[in-house]
């Protein structure tokens, strides 16, 4: 059965060490590889570098959304106010 990439595509997924994860640039066989997280070959240490920023990028700002939702619901929960209920009886 074809992967999904080979039925769009027209061909099999290459392997990841076949072309660049950042700038999709063939890697030969007597080039430098520079990897990174253990998946993710790149042709240069630059596109390597460039790859690591955008990670960072998005980790800070996946941080600062959450920091700011929790900021959020607690002061929320400041601004709430506890109402009691009961049976008021009149005589």
């Amino acid at each position: 059965m074809a992967s999904c990439y080979a039925e769009v595509f027209g061909s099999e997924e290459p392997h990841f060490l076949e072309s660049c994860s950042l700038c999709r640039k063939h890697l030969g066989r007597n080039s430098d590889i520079f990897m990174y997280r253990g998946d993710k070959a790149f042709c240069s240490n630059e596109c390597r570098e460039e790859q690591i920023e955008s990670d960072e990028a998005k980790e800070k700002s996946r941080k600062v959304s959450a920091r700011s939702l929790r900021k959020k619901s607690s002061e929320a929960a400041k601004d709430c106010k506890t109402v009691r209920t009961g049976t008021l009886v009149v005589a």
